[in-house]
């Protein structure tokens, strides 16, 4: 056989095949359309799903069993959340014997306890008294009416507003105005405040009770991110009239899971964003209002106390930057029969892996993918050590310094230097995700925190503050930093 002949043997045979080929290929991308579209319906379809009324429920509803007769599979859920779920970090339950002031028979283990320099960053204030692990989100409201910090402290009813179901509170001490109910809750003994509270947080601070929709009904969250954006350029910002459905999967845990403070004789409970969430913004936030919570009772340092700023520390990783909302990872979803359903057992992603991480990280094992969680934990707490250790011996210096004669002028650099790295590393202890929210971020709060507490060692020593100023070349890199946006 020639070559023509060949060559046109093989073209004829290849032929043959392209047609079967193509039609192949069609029919393949025809079916991943009609899948994709067919799973886009579904969705559209689950969102427009009416439930089945069996009872009526609306702004007075605090109750989370009626609304579960309409949602059982969502309240059989979160009855899971007094359900103790041992974790790493969270290992075990306390036995106790009950008292007359204290009626609980067991409490989450004792922070304070495990970490003694905690004791020592706080002396001075209630934590110093009591600091436990979180338990369920079922316990929230009976862990803060019995902890210590309410015993020993005055504290205002401002705690209401992350510990109890308040839409209903605020209504009534407002007659009927929100607005004014939620100044009236504030300003309030929370020893009076908790008397009126019924149910931790509930279906009816998270859900409009005649659509379900998600929404904000905390004022604190709703004037937070209109200053939030206002820094950001955007005006007249109404969190529960321009926000996403998406984004409102993160803004209601926001309602609670964040940094905050009192503001005036009112105890406005204010989230520190108008200069944004970035921990030096919130810091220089803090500087120009002047707000201060405590005066340390080791080195009378006047002491800025840090909360518990899961949505902040979010806010800067890669998973609010990839749209990962906070309810994708610790209320998956979950099927019932052909129905999708938020999993309302709030808890712990690490609980089902698979689940929360293996839903994008399908191509890593499980195994694989704790041990990425774990490390990154781990690296978390060895740089919280070296910090916490820093800013314990800074204390034990200024104690020394307050009785031998050191300048004032040294002492006063001293505290302030302490104020911020006590701010910077309590910022990154009381969020509760052991560094994983935001793991690079995390690593330079921590740096910050060491740096300030060893340049207040040097300060006691007399080195000016010039001669701890950064470098030409450090500067130089700050502002490259920020130049590019991406500090």
């Amino acid at each position: 056989m020639s070559e023509d002949t060949e060559d046109r043997v093989v073209t004829g045979r290849r032929r043959r095949w392209v047609l079967p080929a193509v039609v192949a290929g069609t029919a393949l991308a025809a079916f991943g359309v009609a899948a994709l579209v067919a799973d886009i319906g579904e969705n559209k379809g689950e969102a427009r799903v009416r439930y089945a009324a069996v009872v009526e429920v609306d702004e007075t509803t605090v109750d989370p069993a009626v609304w579960g007769r309409n949602f059982p599979v969502q309240y059989q859920a979160y009855l899971g959340t007094a359900e103790f779920k041992a974790t790493e970090h969270k290992p075990h339950l306390v036995d106790r014997e009950p008292t007359e002031d204290d009626p609980r028979t067991e409490t989450a283990a004792s922070k304070i306890e495990e970490d003694p320099r905690l004791v020592t960053m706080w002396t001075g204030y209630a934590f110093a008294k009591d600091y436990r692990h979180a338990r369920g989100h079922a316990y929230m409201l009976e862990d803060q009416t019995y902890t210590l910090r309410t015993q020993v402290v005055d504290q205002p009813g401002a705690c209401l507003n992350c510990h109890a179901s308040t839409p209903t509170i605020m209504a009534d001490l407002g007659d009927g105005d929100t607005r004014a109910g939620f100044d009236v809750m504030n300003a309030m003994a929370f020893t009076d405040a908790v008397a009126l509270a019924e149910h931790p947080v509930t279906c009816l601070d998270c859900h409009d009770p005649d659509t379900m929709a998600l929404r904000i009904t905390r004022p604190a969250l709703i004037d937070g991110l209109a200053a939030l954006k206002a820094s950001q350029g955007v005006a007249d910002y109404d969190v529960n009239r321009d926000a996403t459905h998406n984004e409102m999967r993160s803004y209601v845990c926001a309602q609670c899971h964040v940094e905050y403070y009192f503001a005036g004789d009112g105890r406005t409970l204010t989230f520190p964003w108008a200069n944004g969430t970035d921990i030096d913004e919130v810091w220089d936030y803090y500087q120009e209002v002047g707000h201060v919570d405590f005066q340390h009772g080791i080195t009378e340092a006047s002491i800025v106390k840090a909360q518990h700023p899961e949505f902040e520390m979010w806010s800067a990783g890669v998973h609010a930057a990839n749209g990962v909302s906070c309810a994708d990872c610790h209320m998956t979803y979950r099927r019932d029969g052909a129905t999708k359903v938020t999993h309302h057992d709030i808890a712990s992603p690490m609980l089902d892996v698979n689940a929360s991480c293996g839903t994008c990280h399908g191509a890593s094992s499980e195994d694989v993918l704790r041990d990425r969680v774990t490390t990154i934990q781990n690296r978390f707490v060895g740089s919280r050590d070296r910090a916490l250790d820093a800013l314990t011996a800074l204390i034990a210096d200024l104690e020394v310094a307050l009785g031998d004669g050191t300048p004032v002028a040294w002492v006063e650099r001293a505290q302030e230097l302490q104020n911020r790295a006590s701010f910077y590393v309590d910022m990154a202890y009381s969020e509760n995700s052991y560094g994983f929210h935001a793991p690079d971020y995390m690593q330079r709060i921590l740096s910050q925190s060491l740096d300030a507490a060893r340049q207040g060692q040097l300060a006691l020593r007399g080195v000016a503050a010039d001669a701890l100023a950064p470098s030409t070349v450090a500067s130089d890199n700050a502002r490259h930093a920020a130049a590019t946006g991406l500090s």
